[in-house]
């Protein structure tokens, strides 16, 4: 907090400083005997009609009344990474788009809309690195009739908590009714911990995802549209595990991109049975192993936000997260109810359907709880 040289704490920020980022402290109970306060460390999005709006890393909204204020200076934009490889989140906002290729998309200004027939969030939503070119509520028109022209719901993905993300761009969303879906964090780190972590024997490599590795990726079913995202990006390899028979279902999967000096993993599954035993992090071993083989230094996966057994398996292995990334969708204006999602590409299960007038696309369901000896489903 800052402190005055005679000892008292002043707020020192205005409405000037939206768009930065601040530390505040603010009284939460003005008649309590020792007054109690909170400090609060965000983006201030806005300061109207002597309320606050700081948007904290994880995305979440924290309203301050302007009275209430104890103290208040900015902050560095982002703090510094004490490990793993240093990253801009353009740098990783543009990888993780590699990794997982929409079937089209279309230029507004530096945003770019992408779609493929629903499968995925991040498939179908606007990529906003930039800006559109026109003002704001133009390029969201836009981007209705662009989506509503394929039947989809329009969707702008949006992250927080980095150097240069798009806390401003959430706040405008939210204003004009946007509803926030899905909240997810990437998480980066050193790729070579991974590779020596397990055990990849037994482990088979491949470029392409047959019948039997489809069959254990858990979704309802995988479309040519759905496979041909599966199967996009710079440099794509697939992990299988036979199971018992050489017939029978694979024991466990998943999925890395290379790109560059980056490795993306993905859609590890294991067979219910089989948990336990260590497979997933064998999966990520024998693909860790062949991204560095090409050259890749640094590895990035996607965990929803409340995944805790997710955490507890990755942050061993020397990754943290990077950033938040939130799906934000259009307002609904015509009384209609969209779908709900089936499991995204990662690590989430199908959600049943609930009907009506646009097909949602596929929740970014992200990384599932680790098993209990930490080995992941």
């Amino acid at each position: 907090m800052e402190i005055s040289a005679a000892g008292r704490l002043e707020v020192r920020i205005t409405a000037a400083d939206v768009g930065k980022r601040v530390s505040v402290r603010s009284l939460i109970e003005r008649d309590a005997p020792g007054e109690k306060f909170t400090d609060t460390v965000g983006v201030l999005t806005s300061w109207d009609n002597g309320v606050l709006l700081i948007t904290r890393k994880s995305g979440e909204n924290v309203r301050i009344a302007e009275s209430a204020l104890v103290a208040g200076k900015t902050v560095p934009s982002a703090p510094a990474r004490r490990r793993g490889p240093a990253a801009s989140y353009e740098e990783l906002a543009r990888v993780a788009a590699r990794a997982w290729r929409p079937v089209e998309s279309e230029r507004l200004g530096e945003w770019e809309l992408r779609a493929a027939s629903g499968f995925t969030r991040r498939a179908n939503s606007v990529l906003p690195l930039g800006a559109p070119g026109v003002p704001l509520d133009e390029a969201l028109d836009a981007v209705r009739r662009w989506y509503g022209e394929r039947g989809l719901p329009a969707y702008v993905q949006t992250a927080t908590g980095a150097e240069g993300t798009q806390e401003l761009l959430c706040a405008e969303l939210e204003r004009r009714g946007w509803v926030r879906e899905v909240t997810a964090e990437l998480w980066a780190g050193p790729l070579a911990p991974i590779a020596d972590r397990g055990d990849p024997a037994g482990v088979v490599l491949s470029r392409e995802a047959d019948d039997a590795w489809l069959a254990r990726y858990q979704r309802k079913g995988v479309s040519e549209v759905a496979l041909r995202v599966l199967q996009g990006g710079p440099s794509v390899w697939f992990a299988s595990v036979p199971g018992a028979t050489e017939s029978g279902p694979l024991a466990a999967i998943g999925r890395c991109v290379v790109d560059g000096r980056w490795a993306g993993f993905a859609a590890v599954e294991v067979d219910p049975e089989l948990r336990r035993r260590g497979l997933a992090t064998a999966v990520m071993a024998a693909l860790a192993r062949r991204a560095l083989d090409e050259g890749a230094s640094a590895a990035w996966l996607q965990v929803e936000a409340e995944n805790a057994g997710a955490r507890a398996l990755y942050a061993p292995m020397g990754l943290a997260a990077h950033h938040a990334y939130h799906h934000y969708r259009e307002p609904d204006t015509d009384g209609h109810h969209h779908r709900a999602a089936d499991a995204d590409s990662h690590h989430h299960r199908a959600a049943d359907a609930d009907s009506n007038h646009h097909q949602r696309p596929d929740a970014d369901g992200n990384h599932r709880p680790p098993d209990a000896d930490g080995t992941g489903r």
